[in-house]
């Protein structure tokens, strides 16, 4: 609670709260105890003993989540999240750190396999908490202890998850629907500190790509996108290309096209696409007679992965979360 208070920018003030309850069960209290006793030497004992039950607890407890939040308010700002800036930045950098050192600096071993991600909000006042629920949420989905987490700004954390596990993206997207804002991008599977760089770099590009295209996707792996980054590395080229490649199609509605990438992903095998797709076989057929209409060359062998991959590019261009 100490760490959610801080993270929201809460002083030690939000804890008067106890008090106010304080005060509301001492009311409620006094009010049971005239019913328990009459006598006034019973009473009087009664009263003073709760009373300072009552005070000790509460005094002991505002205490302790006063120094707690000093404690977390401290880590943020001159702590162990910026010994660990300062270490990911030197590993990050290529600098000559023993991965043993950098290990025992961060509190996470290097020397395994790991996934990286960059966990930030796009909303005005961000919450760190949020962003740690988001980073908790990926550890689980991939099956992984509390994942590495630096806080790399007001708005953003890098986050390493260590394991052979993939996370589960459907799962994830679930658990941090509620999360208003918050946006995931995740690295590449990569080992021992060569890939702690790497999966940060391959994080960095999807998010990257993301804002480039103007994507609404709120979880998106490097995976997913690796290809249609490349291409898009050159925006003015890539929107050229789509343009080039898919004519009409390009405008079309979202069924036909996307029917058409389906086929082309599903190795144009027409009786798996429409199971994938969850759509009768003649819709199917009727749907991919008309999007090879739009197209500006027919369909065939030697165009299908630059349509293929056109398509691709449209999807990220214009999906939705």
């Amino acid at each position: 609670m100490a760490r959610d208070l801080v993270r929201r920018g809460a002083t030690e003030s939000a804890l008067h709260a106890y008090r106010t309850g304080q005060n509301a069960a001492w009311l409620r209290w006094m009010s049971i105890a005239f019913e328990l006793t009459s006598d006034p030497d019973e009473l009087r004992e009664l009263l003073d003993i709760s009373a300072r039950s009552i005070s000790s607890f509460l005094d002991a407890t505002i205490a302790g989540i006063s120094a707690q939040m000093n404690a977390e308010r401290d880590e943020l700002t001159r702590g162990t999240h910026a010994e660990r800036r300062e270490v990911v930045a030197l590993i990050l950098d290529g600098a000559p750190i023993s991965p043993q050192h950098a290990s025992r600096r961060l509190g996470y071993e290097l020397d395994q396999t790991h996934r990286a991600a960059v966990v930030w909000s796009e909303e005005i006042e961000s919450d760190l908490g949020s962003l740690e629920s988001a980073a908790d949420a990926l550890a689980r989905t991939a099956g992984a202890q509390r994942p590495l987490i630096v806080v790399a700004s007001a708005a953003t954390l890098w986050v390493w998850v260590p394991g052979e596990a993939e996370p589960d993206i459907e799962r994830l997207r679930t658990a941090t629907r509620q999360l208003q804002g918050v946006r995931i991008a995740i690295g590449s599977k990569s080992r021992k500190i060569e890939g702690f760089r790497r999966s940060h770099l391959d994080a960095l590009t999807t998010q990257r790509m993301i804002a480039r295209l103007g994507s609404d996707q709120r979880v998106v792996s490097f995976e997913m996108v690796r290809l249609v980054s490349l291409v898009t590395q050159d925006p003015e080229g890539a929107d050229q290309f789509v343009k080039h490649t898919l004519g009409d199609l390009e405008s079309a509605s979202p069924e036909l096209r996307s029917a058409l990438l389906t086929f082309l992903d599903e190795g144009c095998n027409a009786s798996r696409t429409a199971t994938r797709l969850h759509t009768h076989r003649n819709t199917l057929l009727r749907r991919l007679a008309r999007a090879e209409e739009l197209l500006p060359r027919p369909l065939d062998e030697h165009n299908r992965v630059e349509v293929a991959v056109a398509l691709k590019v449209l999807r990220w261009q214009t999906s939705a979360a």
